[in-house]
């Protein structure tokens, strides 16, 4: 037997006994109280603040090791942790544990004609596997909702975060100890070899119940492609801001430079500025300036180029590219009606957001764009599930069966019925 298919095995054997351990420990967390289960992320919190200076030394290792593979700042930025980003990531656990238990919420009742009372109660999904690249901060956030929501979870984070997803993952296991939590309800893969996640997709339907990508484009479409369970996420973040002729000149620019700019590595920034024909004039090269100042190459059509300096053409690949970078795509659109067919061409049914004044433009394109998130006079930043209040969230789903948006623990959770009788038998 070649070193090859040992290696396989050997993967093989650890993912089925991971996934054993999981399903045992799913039955047991589902049966746990909310306040057991705050405990848990509580404590969990409390470890990763503790742990401060360990985890730092880790990801200093794993930025190192990054670095020299060549990743880009935008990849970088993901990476890298700092006392701030830690201390968000403690808070996020608090701010997680003090939502409502999503367990046990009754979504409906009713009585039928025979007397029977039937309800409608939430339920956790079962086992869920989340597959991460880059930023090892969804280790705490990811294992934090699955916790709450009373699912295991099979965590499998990216090469490159290797070291410092090991670090927050003892916490988070030090945290569940100590509310006395099975700790096989969260694991984490324990090799970065690509054939635990090939595995994971094909061969563990009997332990996964559902799996949850969160990174770039190759990675998700190749979970989509070859996962034997469902799915939950989207492909890209091919997001717009569409600045309305209705919309304030100084807000524009303000939003659509956030949009792109504040964090550009992550899936709510904006790829594409729509600008109305009957403003550009006022309104584009003020918006380019700035994203200049900023860093920002602009690419765009040809009256865009012709109302502003050092803009390069844009190609048709640009208006359907996620560059996750300090690049954006800029055209001149005729009216809303143009936008919306625009958006609808080439987005990607993430986020899209309108700058105006005007209610019934913004009704109008709510009404007509068909995308998870839609915002008036705001940043497609803040398509995030700390931002809409949900503590956390696991990724941004774009599918239209189960959950849709940002994905927190209340999207973890599926149902079942409670039917009481009284004697009744069916005729």
């Amino acid at each position: 037997m070649n070193a090859d298919m040992k290696t396989r095995m050997s993967v093989t054997e650890v993912m089925d006994d991971i996934g054993r351990a999981a399903r045992r420990a799913a039955a047991k967390l589902a049966t746990t109280g909310s306040e057991q289960r705050n405990t848990a992320l509580r404590a969990s919190a409390a470890a990763i603040r503790s742990a401060s200076a360990e985890i730092i030394r880790a990801n200093a290792a794993d930025v190192d090791a990054a670095k020299s593979r060549g990743l880009s700042a935008a990849m970088l930025d993901r990476l890298m942790l700092d006392a701030e980003r830690i201390e968000a990531m403690a808070s996020g656990l608090e701010a997680i544990a003090g939502l409502h238990d999503p367990i046990g919420r009754i979504l409906e009742e009713w009585e039928r004609p025979n007397g029977l009372n039937i309800q409608r109660v939430t339920v956790p999904l079962g086992v869920i596997g989340i597959i991460y690249e880059s930023r090892p901060n969804v280790t705490a956030d990811a294992a934090a909702l699955c916790i709450k929501s009373g699912n295991a979870v099979i965590l499998r984070g990216g090469s490159e975060s290797f070291q410092s997803s090991q670090a927050i993952y003892a916490c988070m296991r030090e945290g569940m100890a100590a509310a006395g939590i099975d700790v096989d309800a969260v694991q984490m893969v324990p090799t970065t070899d690509r054939a635990a996640v090939g595995y994971l997709l094909s061969s563990m339907a009997d332990s996964v119940d559902v799996v949850v990508p969160r990174g770039g484009r190759n990675l998700i479409k190749r979970i989509q492609d070859e996962a034997r369970v469902p799915v939950i996420g989207h492909l890209e973040g091919i997001c717009h801001v569409y600045v309305h002729e209705g919309a304030d000149g100084d807000m524009a620019r303000d939003i659509v430079l956030n949009a792109k700019m504040r964090r550009t590595g992550i899936c709510g920034a904006a790829e594409t500025v729509l600008v109305d024909r009957a403003v550009a004039d006022r309104i584009v090269p003020d918006i380019v300036s700035a994203l200049h100042g900023a860093g920002c190459e602009v690419r765009g059509d040809k009256t865009v180029a012709s109302l502003a300096a050092n803009v390069k053409k844009a190609t048709e690949a640009d208006w359907s590219t996620e560059y996750l970078d300090a690049i954006v795509s800029m055209r001149v659109v005729d009216n809303i009606e143009q936008a919306i067919a625009h958006i609808r061409e080439y987005g990607s049914g993430h986020t899209e957001s309108i700058v105006t004044d005007s209610a019934d433009a913004a009704e109008h394109f709510f009404r007509e764009v068909d995308s998870a998130i839609l915002l008036q006079n705001a940043s497609t930043q803040f398509a995030d599930g700390g931002e809409f209040g949900m503590g956390a969230e696991i990724g941004i789903a774009t599918g239209r069966i189960h959950a849709r948006g940002p994905v927190g623990a209340d999207q973890l959770t599926s149902y079942k019925y409670l039917v009481r009788g009284t004697g009744q038998v069916r005729s």
